[in-house]
């Protein structure tokens, strides 16, 4: 049986709309409604809105011609069209498309794609191998495949920071960061270097200048920063173990946006030799996997055996909950469900002002001459935070340093007495195509809870405990526990004994 000639012709136009990138064709061809699918390597969307904003920040297609077209009857206005294509440049791809009739007009109410395999995700990796560095033949870490953030130093590469000029222009490394060496030694083997935000100055995992990761759990979301690149390698099943930065919660944002367990240890605490500093008064070493084993066997190894015991008692700051969105406070509260005590830790706007001064300080410091060499060089928001920075007067930075120290042994007695449990973010991952106003009040709000662990130099530990439904779909949240200074194994032990159902 042939196709429909008016189905045959809607085909044609969807194609047309492809190889033009015509965004409002390729709307106007996908059913309304929130039965729609869509599927790719990257999962599942549901939904005529969350195809059409997915839509929105891909960009056009690489060109193509179509190489087969099958197509089989389905039912009455029902059709399955199966086709294959060739890629300019070389290589195949495969979509699947159910075609039904409605109201004189036909549409896709479910569609796979299948794109032609890339030799590897740039927006995810700045270089990667098989492996790129060989480990250790025997160890407790044999076989784990390690993603490491491109700020730290690997023998032989440069350090990029997540800045093509940054990047041209670095020394190549003559040997590795000790952060990178210790997990060799174990038996784990280097997969390659993973993109950062730049400077790893964001939380929000965007880059513009080599793209945005997938978010691996939440299909149409940003990945959460700055450790983006490992995180998403982790997520996607790319690495076993991300080997990230955390100053303002760069490991354990992206940790909670894609259900990763993700470590901050404590500050000073994993030497930080051979890493692109940040803001060195918070800056420390972490790591990111996709189950709590995996820590457990990264962080014996690398940390000594001697963490001390938890304090019995779990609190949760009640500024916290009243800041956190309503789904994840109601999730957090079940989850927790009366094992959690409500404590008071002040203001969060006096924590998060303290810590941003001292950090844009303390950044200026670190990048200000090269940023000033290079004006054009740094992205959007990046950018305007270097702005900032670049006017913190030494008595504002003063100040915050007091503030900082008084509030740093508010939390550190706190943290003595108790283990402080909270949501590690306000909610799940915004999505990609949040406005810029909407991603600087989830920055505003994250960094209100991510600064009380990074002021007290605590280890901070995100666990993927919640799940609840999101307009992308059902999304993870982490629960955050914040422990004493050097429980950071005792704080992946206790969570492991928690592990289940959210």
């Amino acid at each position: 049986m042939n196709l429909p000639p008016d189905l045959q012709g809607a085909f044609a136009a969807y194609e047309r709309a492809l190889a033009s990138d015509d965004v409002a064709a390729l709307d106007d061809a996908f059913a309304p409604g929130p039965d729609t699918l869509r599927g790719d390597a990257d999962g599942l969307l549901v939904g005529h809105d969350a195809i059409s904003a997915f839509r929105g920040t891909r960009g056009g297609i690489t060109p193509r011609v179509l190489d087969r077209v099958e197509y089989r009857r389905l039912a009455d206005d029902c059709w399955l069209i199966v086709a294959t294509s060739r890629y300019q440049g070389g290589g195949t791809g495969l979509q699947t498309q159910v075609w039904q009739r409605s109201d004189g007009r036909w549409r896709i109410t479910a569609a796979h794609v299948t794109g032609r395999t890339p030799s590897f995700d740039r927006s995810v990796w700045r270089t990667v191998g098989d492996p790129l560095y060989q480990g250790a033949f025997e160890g407790p870490l044999l076989g784990l495949r390690v993603a490491v953030k491109d700020v730290f130093a690997v023998r032989g590469y440069r350090i990029g920071a997540g800045n093509p000029v940054w990047l041209r222009e670095a020394a190549r490394e003559r040997q590795h960061a000790p952060a990178v060496l210790d997990l060799l030694k174990g038996g784990a083997s280097v997969r390659g270097l993973t993109r950062t935000d730049e400077f790893a100055y964001s939380i929000a995992g965007a880059n513009p200048h080599y793209g945005t990761p997938a978010n691996g759990a939440l299909p149409g979301a940003l990945p959460g920063g700055s450790s983006s690149g490992p995180a998403t390698a982790v997520a996607t099943g790319q690495a076993d173990v991300g080997l990230g930065s955390d100053t303002a919660g760069s490991i354990r944002v992206p940790a909670s946006y894609q259900g990763l367990w993700g470590l901050r240890t404590t500050h000073g605490l994993v030497p930080r030799q051979g890493m692109a500093p940040l803001a060195p008064s918070f800056d420390t070493v972490g790591w990111l996997t996709r189950d709590g084993a995996t820590l457990e066997a990264v962080a014996t190894w690398c940390l000594e055996d001697d963490a001390p015991l938890l304090p019995s008692r779990r609190v949760v700051p009640v500024e916290v909950l009243r800041l956190v969105e309503p789904a994840t406070r109601e999730s957090f509260e079940a989850w927790a469900a009366g094992t959690v005590e409500e404590i008071e830790v002040g203001p969060l706007d006096a924590w998060f002002e303290a810590f941003r001064v001292v950090q844009a300080a303390e950044a200026w410091r670190a990048h200000g001459t090269w940023i000033e060499a290079h004006p054009d060089a740094v992205g959007p928001g990046v950018r305007e935070r270097f702005a900032t920075a670049r006017d913190v007067t030494a008595e504002q930075e003063a100040l915050a340093r007091a503030e900082v120290e008084r509030l740093a042994s508010v939390i550190r007695a706190i943290a003595d007495d108790a283990v402080v449990v909270l949501p590690t973010t306000p909610g799940p991952a915004p999505a990609r195509t949040a406005s810029a106003d909407e991603l600087d009040r989830v920055r505003a709000a994250t960094l209100r809870m991510t600064a009380v662990a990074g002021i007290g130099g605590l280890p901070a530990l995100s666990v993927p405990l919640l799940r609840f439904p999101s307009p992308l779909g059902t999304a993870p949240v982490g629960v955050c526990f914040v422990g004493p200074r050097g429980s950071d194994l005792s704080l992946v032990r206790h969570a492991r004994s928690l592990e289940g159902p959210a």
